[in-house]
């Protein structure tokens, strides 16, 4: 087997590792960039609006759940980027950093240096914000962050409906204060999606210091002497290839890949690798805990009028759409679908327990489709869950899938948000803004008084993710850490994790903004070594 040599190895071309070898390239490093899906050069990738068009297909992996015991033994999904660009290539472009309070968690947890004063900085870096600027935003980073240039009319209502149901409105979500309702900044580049392929990687990728491959399948880490030297990883021809990484292997494959690769590796707890029949490299019991991720319950409003997006995508509503995006970069494919929402306060406590995310149609899951009736979907989300799930391996072939639950709902805190975020929900349906283009609830119901009881059980049945999977590699000290506070694995030189799977708890908010934000952090950290 021919081994090559660079200096760094990044293990993921996604939403971090785009970030990752962009910097490193930048320092005069030679990067190899492994990425197990293919380009993201296709229209459906590019046009904002049809993201929904990419998941299920080869540029998406559909991770499955076991049986969930407090979800009604359902079998939940979470879909993941699988393609140059990773999640940023596959999300709804949502531009949230999270609230400050979340970071400063992170510094009292026992993660000195990631308090909100010493993440903020690294946000305005990466920033490049077409409106905002000053104290709290970038505007020459590498990420564009703009306004949509569309805005459905019932994204509008919402907004006015939420403001009559008592909301305040919120112009800027990254700004001064968190709570409230407006509608999203978007990594959108003049109407075309702004991932970090597309920003970050677009600008180092061709450079003959960068080496990227597609199609290529990390089958595991090799360690010597508790040292990473480099990566094995199965070629798009099926041959297997090895690399050797002469400064440091990095890991950035996800909350859901890279602490798989790490077991399969011989990385994480000793029991479960000797059961998997892998040689033990170090014993790190928290490699694949601490999963955690964002759910939400849907309300979902019936049309007055055929005004959602339910058949635009066909006939010569798409003809004219397609136009209108090819030759201008205008109109209705210029949106990232989930253009308005807000953050909520539920429990006075002064901070956000709540997001809502709303659609101008009717939005179900991977398993429960829609009928296809025009419609809203309001989407109250929990920013700060109790649950906690986990991953494991299940055979030393990197190949296989692993054991994966998400311990969705065990805890009963997060269902009761979810039932006073459906409860807001459907208040803010009922608002005359909304009462002007929604004919009825659809669900839970049109009965006004449903009891608390009875949206519990509506919550336990439909629950979804918001694809927001983090945790699996948590940053920290003690026994369940698995990397420190430079994202160094604990116990195995020259190896870091710097992706979202490293967060010890999640952000309030969407979390490609911090997994960028994380990526920037562990070049910076590499570049100072």
């Amino acid at each position: 087997m021919d081994t090559q040599s660079f200096d760094y190895i990044v293990a993921g071309a996604g939403s971090a590792g785009c970030v990752v070898a962009h910097r490193l390239v930048k320092a005069g490093h030679s990067v190899l960039l492994l990425e197990a899906g293919p380009t993201d050069d296709i229209k459906f990738v590019k046009m904002p609006a049809t993201f929904v068009r990419v998941i299920g297909t080869e540029r998406s992996w559909v991770y499955e759940t076991t049986p969930q015991p407090h979800a009604k033994g359902r079998k939940m999904f979470v879909p993941q980027g699988r393609m140059t660009g990773g999640g940023s290539s596959l999300n709804a472009m949502v531009y949230i950093r999270g609230a400050a309070a979340d970071y400063d968690d992170w510094a009292t947890a026992g993660c000195t240096g990631w308090g909100w004063k010493d993440v903020l900085p690294v946000f305005k870096r990466a920033e490049s914000n077409m409106r905002f600027s000053g104290a709290l935003h970038g505007t020459d980073g590498p990420l564009r962050v703009s306004d949509t240039r569309f805005r459905h009319p019932l994204s509008l209502a919402f907004l006015k409906a939420a403001q009559e149901a008592g909301l305040a409105y919120n112009d800027d979500f990254n700004g001064a204060r968190q709570e409230g309702v407006g509608f999203y900044q978007t990594t959108t580049v003049d109407g075309t999606r702004g991932s970090t392929a597309a920003t970050y990687l677009a600008a180092v990728k061709n450079d003959a210091k960068l080496t990227l491959i597609n199609g290529a399948h990390v089958l595991r880490v090799t360690i010597e002497g508790g040292i990473a030297t480099g990566v094995e990883y199965r070629r798009p021809d099926g041959s297997t290839q090895r690399a050797q990484a002469r400064r440091e292997v990095v890991l950035t494959a996800g909350a859901l890949s890279t602490p798989k690769l790490l077991q399969v590796s011989g990385v994480g707890p000793a029991a479960l690798l000797k059961q998997i029949g892998v040689p033990v490299q170090r014993d790190l019991p928290g490699v694949g805990e601490n999963y955690q991720d964002h759910l939400e319950i849907i309300a979902h409003g019936r049309c007055r009028e055929p005004i959602s997006l339910l058949g635009q995508d066909k006939g010569l509503s798409a003809l004219r759409h397609g136009l209108q995006w090819e030759l201008f970069k205008t109109g209705l494919l210029t949106s990232n679908v989930v253009e308005s929402g807000g953050f909520v306060d539920t429990l006075g406590t002064g901070r956000p327990d709540i997001q809502f995310h709303v659609l101008p149609a009717l939005v179900g899951d991977v398993d429960r489709p829609m009928p296809e009736v025009h419609g809203i979907s309001i989407d109250p989300c929990f920013l700060h869950p109790k649950s906690r799930g986990r991953l494991r391996a299940l055979s030393a072939d990197a190949m296989q899938p692993a054991e994966f639950d998400g311990g969705y709902l065990s805890a009963q805190e997060d269902v009761d948000t979810l039932v006073r975020g459906l409860k807001l929900a459907r208040r803010i349906l009922r608002m005359p803004s909304m009462r002007a283009v929604i004919a009825e609830e659809m669900y839970p119901g049109a009965r006004e008084d449903i009891p608390d009881a009875e949206l519990e059980q509506f919550v336990r049945q439909y629950a979804k993710t918001v694809y927001h999977p983090v945790g699996t590699c948590r940053m920290g000290t003690g026994p369940m850490a698995v990397v420190d506070p430079q994202l160094r694995v604990h116990g195995v030189g020259r190896l870091r994790v710097c992706d979202a799977s490293v967060m010890p708890t999640i952000c309030g908010g969407n979390t490609n903004a911090p997994t960028i934000m994380i990526a920037e952090r562990g070049a910076e950290f590499m570049l100072a070594r």
